[in-house]
């Protein structure tokens, strides 16, 4: 099946558009390839520094500089339950390593939070600069020149996105993405939603609202809603990163170990010192990424991934943008349905035929790219199976279904949840906005409305308890930007906001800030760029301003006559409360030097 050709158009214009900044990055790639393995570089010293803590087999095989090394940098801690699998993964890969012949030493370990802990917290305004510290972390590991091929340990939410930009800096490299997987399922998710908003009301107390989380929360993995953190993983399979059918197998099992051996062994293969020397650096190209932005719409992903994509694209020199994501959105049907975008979770999704069968679905109409290389090999139909576990312990593959598990959850591209994607770009005389759709339902894509003017979310919550929130209006939750307070996810607004739209209130969102992958029901204009702390637009909305959300035709507006609206002075805000506490003092040069949103929000770029 060839390639849709809007697909193929919008393909084109990014290869096109990246063509100096790309051929820049290919050439010191294959500078630092042409090198050879590095180890043999290094100094007696060095060397012996390298590998003092190995075995004595290992440092025989490290000396003679002919068995491929591999560095594993994990992003463990065992606060995070998405990470907390991690802590065995050494152990394992290192004698998955052994039997292959190779050698596998950590080569570092990186910074992982988890958004879920710091959710309304001050610590949730170092959460998107981590990802920034997580790709500089990962390079100081990788810079020891050790290393033949990588393996990256890492899930959630800023972790993969700050791994893949630390990997495609190394692009010379092979980098082979290990998963967790998500933790098995607990309380629905959207029950646990129901008790929120319960909570939110005060028609339940701490306690109930505690047992539901925790009951939802409950073990080690991934949490289970599609949020950013599996919007990861569906990106490092459709993207090529991981062994086909990795992504979603619970962890602790047979076969979620054998797909840990089993990428080992991959990444030893392809290595320089093999045949099928696949750095990451050249086999993540343009069509790899496009395909990874179809897989975002397809499966009503994270909003989160606008800028991360923008971000993982850059390390590569290739020149992705908002607009490019907007049309492929309009290109791309919605066929999955996970929370919080219908009631199923991933392990459902997965059950269902999950991202494979999803692969398999696109590539039937040619809405992805098949010719890219992967850490497989070559071709994205090898993706379009099912991995299972062998009689002898090993992974078998058998070809996806044509038919959907459960149609409620995943479904055929004939029968299609909504025609376009999850994710559609906003603009108009406020900037550029981002808004999920996937979540909300028709009727509710178009508002018009005052403006009530909030300058950060618990003066939203304050005015939700106090009862003034009445009537229709749309919540701009402004100073909220990568500038100002480092833009935290402004996850705790949805309970009262929802609470409003149950009532019967148009209600709607806009904020330079975040709502992260568990963006749901409420309409939510997010990452307005400029951003308030840079006198953007949205810094010039005064209270009662009328406001139009049309995500239909893809418009954020205030109703105002433009020679008024124009000659206003911008708000300003006392951010002296974001300055310190919880190591923000740290991260003053980082607030100041941070990327706009529809640049990908970062420190490096």
């Amino acid at each position: 099946m060839s390639v849709d050709p809007r697909i193929a158009s919008v393909t084109n214009r990014i290869i096109e558009r990246s063509k100096p900044s790309r051929e820049l990055y290919l050439g010191r790639l294959r500078e630092m390839a042409a090198k050879g393995p590095h180890r043999s570089t290094l100094s007696c010293g060095n060397l012996a520094h390298g590998f003092a803590a190995c075995g004595p087999a290992d440092k025989a095989d490290l000396a003679g500089d002919v068995a491929p090394n591999l560095g594993i940098i994990t992003a463990y801690n065992d606060m995070l339950s998405a990470h907390q699998p991690f802590e065995t993964f050494p152990d394992q890969i290192r004698a998955a390593a052994r039997a292959a012949g190779g050698v596998a030493q950590v080569a570092g370990g990186v910074p992982a939070m988890c958004d879920g802990v710091t959710q309304g917290q001050p610590g949730m305004e170092l959460s998107l600069f981590s990802r920034d510290i997580i790709a500089l972390s990962a390079s100081v590991g990788l810079s020891h020149n050790m290393f033949d091929a990588a393996v990256y340990l890492g899930v959630c939410d800023k972790i993969v996105p700050g791994l893949l930009i630390a990997a495609l800096s190394f692009g010379h490299l092979p980098a082979v993405f290990v998963p967790a997987g998500p933790m098995t399922s607990g309380l629905p998710n959207d029950e646990k939603a129901r008790i929120r908003q319960l909570y939110a009301e005060g028609k339940v107390g701490r306690n109930e609202l505690l047992e539901a989380e925790s009951k939802s929360y409950h073990g080690p993995g991934t949490c289970t809603f599609y949020g950013t953190a599996n919007s990861n993983q569906m990106l490092m399979e459709i993207m090529g990163l991981h062994t086909p059918g990795a992504s979603f197998v619970n962890p602790g099992t047979p076969l979620r170990d054998a797909l840990t051996a089993e990428a080992t062994r991959r990444a030893l293969a392809i290595t320089a010192l093999g045949n099928e020397y696949t750095p990451v650096g050249e086999m993540i190209d343009e069509r790899s990424l496009v395909n990874g932005v179809i897989g975002l719409h397809a499966t009503g992903g994270s909003t989160n991934h606008t800028m991360h994509l923008i971000a993982m694209a850059r390390a590569a020199g290739i020149r992705l943008t908002w607009e490019d994501i907007s049309d492929l959105s309009d290109a791309v049907p919605l066929l999955a349905r996970v929370y919080p975008n219908g009631p199923a979770d991933v392990n459902h999704f997965h059950a269902a035929g999950g991202i494979n069968f999803m692969i398999d679905q696109l590539l039937s109409v040619g809405l992805l790219h098949e010719e890219v290389r992967t850490v497989w090999g070559k071709g994205l139909s090898a993706y379009a199976v099912e991995a299972r576990l062998g009689e002898n312990g090993t992974v078998v593959r058998v070809p996806v279904s044509k038919a959907s598990g459960d149609a409620k959850v995943a479904t055929t591209m004939d029968k299609p949840f909504q025609p376009n994607g999850g994710l559609k770009m906003l603009t108009g005389n406020l900037g550029k906005a981002v808004i999920k759709i996937s979540a909300v339902k028709l009727e509710r894509q178009v508002i018009e409305a005052p403006a009530r003017l909030f300058n950060d979310q618990f003066e939203l919550q304050a005015a939700f308890n106090a009862g003034s929130l009445t009537g229709d209006f749309v919540a701009v939750v402004r100073f909220q930007g990568p500038k100002a307070n480092g833009m935290p996810e402004l996850h705790k607004l949805t309970p009262p906001l929802g609470v409003l739209q149950d009532r019967g209130q148009k209600i709607a969102l806009v904020t330079d800030g975040r709502m992260s992958g568990a963006s749901g029901k409420v309409p939510a204009a997010i990452h307005v760029t400029p951003e308030a702390k840079d006198g953007g637009p949205i810094a010039r909305i005064r209270e009662g301003d009328i406001i139009r959300l049309d995500a239909i035709s893809g418009t954020l507006e205030v109703l105002v006559p433009a020679a008024e609206f124009d000659a206003r002075e911008p708000a300003s805000a006392d951010l002296s409360h974001n300055e310190w506490g919880m190591g923000r003092e740290l991260f003053a040069r980082l607030r100041d030097n941070a990327g706009p949103a529809d640049e990908g929000a970062s420190i490096l770029y």
